[in-house]
This record gives structure tokens, C-alpha cells and sequence, in this order.
């Protein structure tokens, strides 16, 4: 079967992202002789003018009425018609992702996903529907918040994302058309050089999104926390995982997330138990983690403890 990369451009309405796909056709770095379809789910003011692309011949645009055309079948039908080799897909902002997610054609394959939003009404959107932000942006690879203004309050913007993800990159493009890469640190609520890493039992999240995110700054660290344990025959002999029920952005979206934990006498602890967890971190490759590297943990002691006070952590 023959694979198709799908660039998957996101954002609201308005949010710039016809915009950076007619700058991206008439980028001579992407200009090729593939056959290009560009399907765009959401009628925003822009219109793509594919006469500005020096390939124009090889570009089908396909602009869909509507979501009785998120099917199999429109896309199959679609990509057939313009005999593309690649398929540049304008989502729109008030779909979730798992809708396009159980209609993407076999062989279908997103190669990058960016986020697009307008500076000056992203906390709007934020406040008034955020789970459809969080939806977005819990996947972008890249978020560009364009027309900002010179000397603008990053600090709103930034916080949202983080919220989210600590691994989305943040872009401001100025109204000048400069662009701005977003510089600023966020300083984790533990001391990641104490002898013992000392985390509290609401900033689990963030230890967890850190040691996924930088396995290798937790290499050798010695880490203690509070843990919700799970056990299960599918787990390695010997191991655990220590965990929380953590909250991203609403009730609905509550998920068990923790760390694999080796020990010896894993089958000491119980299922559903509260812990207090030591341990040493190791950076390691393993198929748990994709094939990539992830942190591990050598339980060296383990203590029942009290459930927290509130159970469930946050990402921020």
C-alpha cells in the first residue's frame, strides 16, 4: 500500500492557517513535482490562489461542504480524483481530532501537525471552549500565534500551552511579519539537583511531563513521590507502575498516567495501594516507550501512605 503523507494544519477560524499553507505552496523548498491535494475543511476569509505556485498544475484544492464530508470516502475520493502523492488538510477548529482520526484512509499517514491561532483572541477561545483548544494542542508539534503586537504579554499564551504540553514548540509571528521563537523558561516547582528529588503530591504532573519529556535530566537522580500503584499480569516480572490520575483539561479527559517501576519485591505491594515511592532514575531504550528513551525507575524503598488530599493532579 502506498503511504501518504498528510500535513494537518489546525486553529479556528481566522486563526492564519490558509495563510501559511499558500506561504508554504509558493516556498520553493516545497515545491516539487509531487501532486499536491489540499483539502480545506473550514471557509475562512482567505482563499488559496494557487497560481502563485510555480506547480500550480500539481495542486487540487478541495474545499469541503461541510462535516457530512469528513468520510473515508470523501478523502479516498478526493485523493483519487487529484492523483496526489501528499495531502495538506485544513481541519476545522470546532472538530475533534478523534473525528478525523477514525475516517483517515489506510495508508494515510500525518506526517506533522501545526496549530494555528490569532494572538489577540486565543485566550478567548481558551476560556469559552477549551476543551477543543486542549484538543489541538495536546497534539500540535508547533503552535504559531500570529498577529501579535510589539511588546505583548507572552507570559497568557505560553501558560496555556504548558498547561497542555511542554513539548509543543511556541512561534510568534509579529504583525510586521517578523517571527519570534518563544524563550521562556519554566522553572519546575522541585529541585531536580537535591540529593533526593523531593516532588509534592500536586506536582506529580509536572514531574511526569518533565522525565517523559527529558529523560536524560533525570538520569542517575534519585526521585520520591506519592504514587497510586498498578499492578497487572502483563507487566514485566518484578516491576510496578507508580502513578496518578491526572486531569488535562476537563472531568471527561481524567487519565491514569505514571512510571514503570523495577523492584524485587514488586509482588509486596497491592493494586490500587498508596505509596510513597523512592527511587533512582535510569535514562533508558525500551519498547514501552516506543523504542525510545524514557525513564525507568529502581525502586530502592517503598512505604504505604495516606491518599492525598485531592487525588487527582494537573499538568500545570
Amino acid at each position: 500500500m502506498t503511504e501518504i503523507p498528510v500535513y494537518l494544519f489546525l486553529g479556528f477560524l481566522d486563526g492564519g492557517k490558509t495563510k501559511f499553507i499558500q506561504d508554504t505552496l509558493c516556498d520553493e523548498r516545497f515545491q516539487s513535482k509531487e501532486r499536491t491535494l489540499c483539502i480545506l475543511f473550514e471557509d475562512g476569509d482567505e482563499e488559496l490562489d494557487t497560481s502563485k505556485y510555480k506547480g500550480g498544475d500539481n495542486v487540487t484544492v478541495v474545499v469541503a461542504d461541510g462535516k457530512q464530508d469528513l468520510t473515508t470516502k470523501f478523502l479516498e475520493d478526493a485523493l483519487k480524483n487529484a492523483r496526489a502523492e501528499r495531502v495538506m488538510l485544513e481541519y476545522n477548529g470546532m472538530w475533534t481530532l478523534q473525528e478525523l482520526g477514525t475516517v483517515l484512509p489506510r495508508g494515510w499517514q500525518v506526517y506533522q501537525i501545526m496549530m494555528f491561532a490569532d494572538a489577540n483572541s486565543f485566550e478567548s477561545y481558551n476560556n469559552n471552549m477549551r476543551q477543543l483548544v486542549y484538543d489541538k494542542l495536546n497534539s500540535a508539534e508547533v503552535v504559531f500565534f500570529n498577529r501579535c503586537k510589539q511588546g505583548f504579554d507572552k507570559m497568557p499564551l505560553h501558560t496555556i500551552v504548558r498547561a497542555v504540553s511542554r513539548r509543543t514548540a511556541i512561534v510568534y509571528e509579529y504583525e510586521d511579519g517578523t517571527i519570534e521563537n518563544d524563550n521562556i523558561e519554566d522553572p519546575l516547582p522541585f529541585d531536580i539537583n537535591a540529593p533526593i528529588v523531593e516532588v509534592k503530591d500536586e506536582d506529580f504532573g509536572l514531574l511526569y511531563l518533565d522525565a517523559m519529556d527529558k529523560p536524560s535530566n533525570y538520569d542517575g537522580k534519585t526521585i520520591r513521590f506519592k504514587a497510586l500503584v498498578a499492578r497487572s499480569p502483563r507487566f514485566p516480572r518484578g516491576s510496578f507502575v507508580g502513578g496518578r490520575f491526572a486531569m488535562a483539561c476537563c472531568a471527561e479527559d481524567i487519565q491514569y498516567v505514571g512510571f514503570m517501576c523495577r523492584w524485587k519485591r514488586a509482588d509486596s505491594v497491592k493494586n490500587k495501594g498508596w505509596y510513597m515511592i523512592t527511587a533512582e532514575v535510569k535514562a533508558e531504550r525500551d519498547k514501552m516507550f516506543g523504542g525510545e528513551t524514557g525513564p525507568m525507575l529502581y525502586v530502592t524503598e517503598v512505604k504505604p501512605a495516606e491518599k492525598p488530599q485531592e487525588e487527582t493532579v494537573y499538568f500545570s
